[in-house]
């Protein structure tokens, strides 16, 4: 039997190794079980204090909130008052992408698979503007409806026909920071037709990257920025936890339908 592998939080019940002992809370790499035997301590990190929700440490103080902060941040290399784009804004990256830009100082559109995701961008999280991308027959003339005056900076989750829009209404050296791409992960055999002309005389930088690219250089600034914003209550922190190790496979699942709103948590054990 192979074990699954995820990023998450735990409390040491017994331990060999002299920097762990019982009842400490660690974060890292552990299984999708209700116990999980570690042998390279380089897997897991302590927490020496917890000051906040021990969820934001899988979530927003995680992979999540890394990702969002060096994509917009060390890729994308932000000026205020610059036009940004973020797909699928409402998943555990996405909302942290555009509550970044709007505390930096960005004009920031976000789309979404429901109308209560729309508003929750628009109302909760105080995105500029957002859009039902499953309403919307027509991309390219979306994108110029709410960039009038183009984009410069695309934080992308999806690629597909979304990314090929974007490319038509970017900006002469905008920024693509490319992290996911859900289209196709469920629909592989569709391929898009990316327009390479534009990329060149637009001089537009397409970036793939992922978040172990920033754990050396650029975790604690991260770290240090983003705990100061949700001190401040800047930043929000939505999150969708379910309760018991039965609903792991569902839980994953719904992330590929759009189910979650925020970080999807699976919570195994009452704290």
């Amino acid at each position: 039997m192979h074990t699954i592998n995820c990023l998450g939080l735990g409390r040491v019940v017994a331990s060999n190794h002299p920097d762990y002992q019982k009842n400490d809370i660690v974060h890292g790499t552990i299984n999708w079980a209700e116990y999980t035997i570690v042998k390279t301590q380089d897997m897991l990190k302590k927490l020496d204090t917890i000051e906040f929700p021990l969820s934001y440490y899988v979530g927003i103080f995680g992979f999540s909130g890394l990702t969002a902060y060096g994509g917009f941040f060390k890729i994308c290399k932000p000026k205020k008052e610059d036009k940004v784009f973020v797909s699928a804004a409402a998943g555990s990256v996405g909302n942290l992408v555009g509550q970044y830009a709007k505390l930096f100082g960005c004009y920031v559109v976000g789309c979404a698979g429901t109308k209560q995701k729309v508003n929750f961008l628009k109302e909760k999280l105080g995105f500029d503007e957002a859009f039902n991308y499953k309403e919307e027959t027509d991309l390219n003339s979306t994108l110029q409806r709410y960039f009038p005056d183009g984009i410069d900076i695309y934080f992308d989750n999806v690629g597909g026909e979304m990314l090929e829009a974007v490319v038509a209404n970017m900006n002469a050296f905008g920024r693509i920071a490319a992290c996911g791409v859900l289209s196709g992960y469920t629909n592989s055999k569709k391929h898009i037709a990316l327009s390479m002309v534009d990329v060149v005389y637009k001089r537009i930088m397409i970036h793939g990257f992922l978040a172990t690219d920033f754990t050396s250089n650029d975790f604690n600034d991260f770290m240090s920025v983003t705990k100061d914003y949700v001190r401040a209550g800047k930043l929000s922190v939505p999150e969708d936890i379910s309760f018991g190790i039965e609903t792991i496979p569902s839980a994953f699942v719904g992330l590929f339908r759009g189910d979650n709103v925020g970080k999807k948590i699976v919570q195994i054990a009452k704290e």
